[in-house]
């Protein structure tokens, strides 16, 4: 397949998650997307989970198929060859300070006036945040559990969120400078992407106008039917209702429909809307759960199976990866790579269908000389006279 942004060229400079997501996202859509880290690599070089070896399995999976470029960025020799690779390629995303210096829009724009540049600041008043503290913030953690605990989700959805925010308004960027010509600086905020999260979901909205606060309701879903529940073997599956299509499978699939019934009945709830079904959620908990208890998971996946009950097993990250054919390469998804640093594993293309192969992450560097080469037609002499100085990586890749 050609891919989807061939002739695309991003330069990424960045750490963590938000950025790094948003260019892996561009690189596996079948962008050139360079990373350019200092030497020795940013604070995210060696985050957990680590390889036996010692590599980042956590940089390598989230620079999949990006060119690494490593410089002195201390100092000025460095800074200018990573500016002439940002001008060159006419695309920069990053989600460190960058407001003002050598790698701020306004000086970067100097070198190329249609330069696009997608900056992550912490809030919009450029205040730090990361996606923990601004999970905080925004009511999850408070409507997550039991009681009045916060409970963290352990999911950075924030920063996943707004790397996925980036492509978009990268690409969109792309366009109005394809249309006119004119290139800009678009900021986005971490905190900004889980507020108007909350906003889009209607929260903001339920607390102005009605004052209601969302409670913490367990594993129950809010305004409709659906919560967990623990089979004979311990293990545990959640089951849910959206749609009345979907109820009325729960109740022939285990041969409830007319205790549920009954519920509506006695409640004086109607049992065909998700209101009536959220507000009898405890009842209907109560006719199901002896029926999970009383049969195996193997069990209730044959009972479920064709059954249009929308459901799901509770899964590990060992379960997942060694008994769901869905991460295995049975799923277009996954394929075997060769990671350097790391050996054989298994890796994620880009969820759009069809999608390019994943492609492994560049060592550290390892892409310097030939970027410099290609990009910036940079002699041999030149490269190798840089390396002695200390700006460049002290070995070719």
């Amino acid at each position: 397949m050609t891919p989807l942004l061939e002739g695309l060229r991003v330069v990424e400079v960045s750490a963590f998650v938000a950025a790094p997501i948003g260019g892996m996202t561009l690189a596996q859509l079948g962008a050139e997307v360079i990373r350019i880290d200092p030497l020795g690599g940013n604070i995210d070089i060696g985050r957990w989970p680590l390889a036996p070896s010692g590599t980042s399995l956590y940089w390598t999976a989230l620079n999949k198929g990006k060119r690494s470029v490593s410089l002195a960025l201390n100092t000025p020799e460095g800074q200018e060859i990573a500016a002439a690779l940002i001008a060159e390629a006419g695309i920069l995303i990053t989600n460190l300070p960058a407001e003002k210096g050598w790698m701020s829009y306004a000086e970067l724009s100097k070198r190329r006036p249609d330069l696009i540049m997608l900056r992550v600041t912490g809030t919009h008043d450029g205040a730090n945040a990361i996606d923990y503290t601004v999970n905080a913030a925004v009511g999850f953690p408070i409507a997550t559990g039991e009681d009045e605990r916060p409970v963290n989700h352990v999911m950075p959805g924030w920063d996943v969120a707004a790397g996925l925010y980036l492509a978009t308004g990268l690409i969109a960027a792309e366009r109005r400078r394809a249309r006119t010509g004119a290139g800009g600086e678009i900021t986005l905020a971490l905190s900004d992407v889980a507020y108007a999260t909350v906003a889009n979901l209607g929260y903001v909205a339920d607390v102005q106008l009605n004052g209601h606060v969302r409670p913490p309701l367990g594993n129950a879903i809010y305004g409709a039917f659906g919560r967990d529940f623990q089979t004979s073997d311990g293990r545990r599956v959640m089951v849910a209702a959206i749609s009345n299509r979907q109820w009325r499978a729960i109740g022939k699939a285990t041969g409830l429909t007319e205790r549920l019934a009954l519920i509506g009945q006695v409640m004086d709830v109607d049992m065909e809307d998700e209101g009536g079904r959220y507000t009898a959620r405890d009842a209907i908990c109560a006719v199901l759960a002896p029926w999970f208890a009383a049969r195996t998971l193997a069990e209730v996946r044959k009972a479920f199976e064709g059954s249009g009950v929308l459901w799901g097993a509770y899964q590990d990250f060992g379960q997942m990866v060694r008994e769901d054919p869905r991460c295995s390469t049975a799923n277009p998804l996954f394929h075997e790579i060769e990671q350097p640093g790391v050996g054989r594993v298994l890796a994620a293309s880009a969820p759009l269908q069809p999608a390019l192969p994943p492609r492994p992450a560049s060592p550290l560097g390892a892409d310097t000389d030939a970027v410099l080469a290609e990009r910036l037609s940079m002699p041999a002499e030149r490269i190798a006279a840089l390396r002695e100085a200390g700006i460049l990586p002290r070995s070719a890749a």
